[in-house]
């Protein structure tokens, strides 16, 4: 009876709500189309040394949360023409209102600024961040946007409830791209989490900063899902005494932010890292020059209504495959190996691709590490040719979504038992955000060890000349419900590079699981460490291993 009243109260919190409209305008827009003529533009011009390939674009990695964050300062203080970001989830909390300050304020001067959010975080605090919509020289479209109040999270878990298909296929995408010059792509979402600045919780990520030619087809994949069906302007899915609320309600948040600024302000470390508020100084950028192309999903992978209502396969199944978005061919002298990664299904698909390819070895970052058959064929099929695979991703303590996980832990042992190297992130390694530093731009900042550290970077690197850095996890979920995007990277020094920044983790801070002589796993600890070897998930409590061992076989690979 209990449960029965909690779900008619939140039916009475969702405020009935009504339908997404079809007939909402989307003025059509692009991308810059000379953004050799900006002063970003030329100072890659400039940075273009004379044994470049014609046809090659330039990539720094940016390893740790500084050059994440100093990074899309740069941009924005220097981009003269346009802004465009598109993310799965932007927090409104302290380092994202320094960073769209600035941009409010690039949008005052004149840029124009397109902002594409998908729309299942922008409920409760956070939907404060489409406020950005109503700022002139501002556009804000949100993703697939669920119905129902956003001032409620009991709202938005009715209508994920009651819409639950379409709620779990998400656009995963992360773009920052400035005067279609210059962007940052990878893991990384906005927020204090992301940028090492969160008390408790704080994500190790992995982004690349890319100029040249590359940058082209990432801006032509954002234009495809901001003239998308799929993509509504704010002012569509907001009235505006919803607006008049919600400016009201940042309002005295915002005073009571600064009443108990002293206890809300993240740690003097921390803050030494990221709050000095100093863009990065791109004239001082190491670039490396390459090869590459664009892996992006298309966003016809997300069903419109009309499209589920037409799809008569089981309703809790995932909607059809769309093929991955169509962008300029791959270069000369790389076509031979992307073009079949960048004719797949996904680009979940497309790393598969690659995994089928290759001769030697296999580095995967993948916090969220969920393979169903076909990657757990083409890893077999890999250690059958001798490749050796080492995989990087979270530990139960480290990871914040323990279901995941749970499709993870399933496939463990058989993994292990075909030669994969499986690693796990220690969750209290006091230094985890500086061992992603490497021959990584800028300073790293690393963790003050006082919060839990959490894996959230994706990355592939294959016999050590092919780098994929994207937003895509290695498991169904990214191969099968959301969209994605990545770049694929055609450098040995960018691979060594990239590698690089992984090897102290894998040594230092995070356990290696292995098989012991009596068949159970055993979890051994890093050298030199003051840890011993476990034979039970390490530093998760029991309560969360029960959960694990009650509920994991419940959940479907694919919904995890």
């Amino acid at each position: 009876m209990a449960f029965l009243a909690a779900l008619a109260l939140t039916a009475v919190l969702a405020g009935c709500a009504a339908p997404l409209s079809h007939d909402v305008e989307r003025p059509i827009s692009s991308a810059f189309n000379t953004p050799e003529d900006t002063e970003l533009g030329r100072l890659i011009t400039t940075a273009r040394p004379p044994t470049a390939k014609p046809n090659a674009s330039a990539f720094a990695l940016l390893a740790g949360p500084q050059a994440a964050y100093s990074s899309r300062l740069a941009l924005v203080d220097g981009a003269q023409q346009t802004l465009d970001l598109q993310y799965y989830t932007i927090h409104a909390d302290q380092s994202t209102s320094r960073l769209l300050r600035s941009i409010v304020q690039a949008a005052r001067r004149g840029v124009r600024v397109r902002v594409l959010l998908d729309d299942f975080h922008s409920t409760g605090p956070d939907a404060q961040v489409m406020r950005l919509a109503f700022v002139p020289n501002i556009e804000m479209r949100m993703f697939n946007p669920l119905a129902g109040s956003r001032s409620s999270s009991l709202g938005r878990a009715w209508t994920i409830l009651t819409d639950f298909q379409r709620a779990q296929q998400r656009m995963h995408n992360k773009l920052f791209v400035a005067d279609n010059a210059l962007a940052v792509i990878g893991g990384r979402n906005l927020g204090d989490a992301y940028f090492d600045a969160a008390q408790d919780d704080n994500f190790v990520d992995l982004d690349v900063l890319s100029a040249g030619s590359i940058v082209k087809d990432l801006s032509h994949s954002f234009d495809s899902y901001w003239n998308n069906v799929r993509a509504y302007p704010v002012q569509s899915l907001i009235s505006k005494q919803d607006l008049l609320q919600l400016q009201a309600q940042f309002k005295r948040e915002d005073q009571a932010q600064h009443a108990s600024e002293a206890a809300t302000q993240p740690s003097a470390e921390a803050r030494s890292s990221i709050w000095d508020e100093k863009p990065m100084d791109l004239q001082g950028v190491a670039w490396t020059w390459a090869l590459a192309a664009v892996l992006a999903d298309s966003p016809a992978k997300i069903p419109t209504e009309a499209d589920q209502s037409s799809n008569t396969t089981d309703p809790g199944s995932p909607g059809p495959r769309a093929q991955l978005q169509h962008s300029a061919p791959p270069p000369t002298g790389l076509h031979r190996l992307a073009a079949p990664a960048q004719q797949a299904d996904s680009v979940v698909d497309g790393l598969l691709t690659l995994v089928r390819n290759a001769s030697k070895d296999l580095l995967v970052v993948s916090p969220y590490f969920v393979p169903g058959p076909e990657i757990m064929t083409a890893f077999s099929a890999a250690r059958e040719r001798g490749v050796r695979i080492r995989v990087l991703t979270n530990s139960l303590a480290s990871n914040d979504a323990p279901l995941a996980h749970a499709g993870y832990a399933r496939h463990r042992k058989q993994l292990l038992q075909m030669g994969v190297e499986l690693h796990e992130l220690r969750s209290e390694a006091a230094n985890v955000s500086s061992a992603f530093r490497a021959g990584s731009t800028g300073s790293s900042g690393g963790s003050t060890g006082k919060s839990r550290a959490m894996l959230h970077s994706k990355l592939l690197v294959v016999d050590g000349r092919l780098v994929v850095i994207g937003s895509m996890n290695l498991d169904l979920r990214s191969q099968l419900q959301n969209t994605e995007i990545a770049v694929l990277i055609a450098s040995r020094s960018f691979g060594s590079q990239a590698a690089g920044s992984i090897e102290e983790t894998l040594s230092e801070n995070s356990w290696q699981v292995e098989i012991a002589k009596d068949g159970d796993l055993i979890w051994r600890a890093p050298k030199d460490s003051d840890r011993t070897d476990m034979r039970t998930e390490p530093d998760a409590s029991l309560p969360l291993r029960l959960m694990l061992q009650l509920l994991g076989p419940l959940a479907p690979d694919r919904l995890l």
